[in-house]
């Protein structure tokens, strides 16, 4: 028996998230219905991380066991052409019998893009328009804020049950380009809903012109109602996960 581990890409805005529930389709749901039809055999599949209804993939690892060789070239090639146009296999590679693509993971690199101007764009496809204007140099600052070990209470969905609600960001920086506000931010776990609110507090921040230091009050509290609002999922996307 062989473990593999596989880059996945997807377009969430179809599924139910990625993983597997009692009710709606989902992401694993048609990976392992894909592996099933080109193997004839059921496997089970771990992924990195759960990904919210409407978020995107550029990068989640996801690891399976399989008892005979495997081509990549070949694999890949066949599983997506099996697989729904909005996911694919970009690379696949056999691991350590105990590698866990969720326990190893060590860094997760999320973006998040909205459009930033006054009249929506037929263009703009299903990216959340925010029509006040922003400042680049304000939202950078506040960000900072958010470096290092905090609670993340404040920015986490209420539905969620963790141990913990503590969790540590490497990086996170902001640019525009073009009509477009690009947020990226790097962190060791992330809370259910966690870089979508922070987004909307972001949001809140700029529209009242509050101080760029009112982000770290809201963490200080560990109160959702203190943070601003869930924003659309349809703008993020997991880059990547580092091991």
């Amino acid at each position: 028996m062989t473990r593999y581990a596989i880059k996945l890409e997807y377009i969430g805005k179809n599924y139910c998230g990625s993983q597997k529930q009692p009710e709606g389709k989902t992401v694993q749901n048609v990976l392992e219905d894909a592996l099933c039809t080109l193997t004839k055999t059921k496997i089970k599949t771990i992924f990195s991380g759960r990904t919210d209804k409407g978020v995107n993939s550029k990068g989640q690892i996801v690891h399976f066991d399989f008892d005979e060789p495997i081509v990549a070239s070949r694999f890949i090639n066949s599983m997506n052409g099996i697989l729904p146009d909005d996911i694919s296999i970009s690379e696949l590679k056999p691991v350590q019998d105990d590698f866990h693509a969720q326990r190893w993971a060590k860094k997760r690199y999320y973006q998040y893009r909205f459009i930033n101007r006054q009249q929506r764009s037929v263009f703009d496809n299903d990216l959340m328009l925010v029509r006040y204007d922003c400042d680049i140099k304000r939202m950078r600052k506040t960000l900072e804020y958010l470096l290092g070990e905090h609670d993340f209470t404040s920015f986490c969905g209420a539905d969620s049950e963790v141990p913990s609600n503590v969790c540590f960001i490497y990086s996170i920086d902001c640019k525009k380009v073009d009509d477009t506000i690009i947020l990226d931010i790097v962190g060791n776990r992330f809370l259910c809903n966690m870089v979508r609110i922070i987004v909307g507090t972001l949001l809140l921040i700029e529209k009242n012109k509050l101080p760029c230091e009112t982000i770290s009050k809201i963490l200080e509290a560990k109160d959702r109602k203190k943070a601003g609002q869930t924003v659309s999922p349809y703008g993020l996307t997991l880059m990547k996960v580092e091991y």
